[in-house]
């Protein structure tokens, strides 16, 4: 491959990323291959972002499906085990791809885990879900906890754990949801679901006027049960133990089942379990 310090993107680089792509190669894989073999990073990860963006919106016109977007992403390169958050590293314990899902290490203390909950605790209520129908809420069977939310930026722990999403993610503070802090009893579940907002449903255009579709998740977990309560992905056959400080993080460039980001809170066997969730929107979220 070229190595000047003039690199071009060519057809022919364009086209050797899509075949890698279509090979299954991950993203993150291609990069570096085109590092070793001369291609300046800056240039590389230009051509990769743009002939992958254009390869998947023609691939959804071709095929009837919802347009792809930007999501959330923390910056890593391949092997990568440690993120600068800003005002914390934090590790990468696992990753996949297909879908995209990140688990953290660390990217919450055990102190801010414990002021969450204290917070929270007093103001908790039966969880309810999004009713797609008319764009409300309601008590749904298939989640069994109790939650709240904050305000964005409601107390100074909240502010600095959303600026420290933001950064990680690298995606825009105000395009964040309020943090939603959940306890799951003994034999409390969340049963599999996806987050983004069916397109198909009557209500979801109501919903959208506050910032658009979410495009991605990020579960913190502020305690570790003594048995269950992992977050479960079905489709995939991936499962993240919830442990104390750790995070789970996963994007959807569409609201479609392809993005293979059906999940669950599976049942809590012994003790408690504490989360915090953070759904992040295409746009402002007011």
């Amino acid at each position: 491959m070229n190595t000047t310090t003039t690199q071009q993107i060519t057809p022919e680089l364009r086209q050797w990323i899509v075949a890698q792509a279509s090979a299954g190669q991950p993203p993150d894989a291609v990069l570096k291959s085109m590092i070793d073999s001369g291609w300046q990073e800056e240039v590389a990860v230009v051509a990769l972002e743009d002939t992958l963006r254009s390869y998947l919106a023609d691939h959804a016109k071709a095929n009837g499906l919802p347009m792809p977007v930007v999501v959330p992403e923390p910056l890593m390169m391949a092997g990568e085990v440690m993120l600068n958050a800003g005002d914390r590293e934090v590790q990468v314990l696992s990753h996949m791809r297909s879908p995209r899902v990140v688990v953290f290490g660390g990217l919450l203390s055990h102190d801010e885990c414990d002021e969450l909950v204290a917070l929270a605790a007093k103001r908790l209520t039966r969880s309810e879900t999004v009713q797609l129908d008319t764009g409300g809420s309601e008590v749904n069977s298939a989640r069994t906890s109790e939650g709240m939310f904050f305000t964005r930026g409601e107390h100074d722990i909240c502010r600095r754990i959303e600026a420290r999403i933001a950064n990680l993610l690298q995606w825009p503070l105000e395009n964040g949801e309020g943090l939603q802090i959940l306890r799951y009893r003994p034999g409390a579940e969340y049963k599999p679901h996806y987050d983004y907002f069916d397109p198909a449903q009557p209500g979801t255009p109501s919903i959208l006027k506050r910032g658009g579709q979410r495009v991605a998740s990020l579960v913190m977990y502020l305690n570790t049960p003594t048995r269950g309560g992992a977050t479960t992905f079905p489709d995939v056959n991936f499962e993240v133990g919830p442990v104390k400080g750790n995070a789970v993080f996963f994007s959807y460039d569409r609201p479609h089942p392809m993005t293979r980001t059906l999940h669950g809170g599976a049942p809590v066997l012994e003790g408690e379990k504490w989360v915090a969730t953070k759904w992040l929107r295409e746009g402002r979220f007011e």
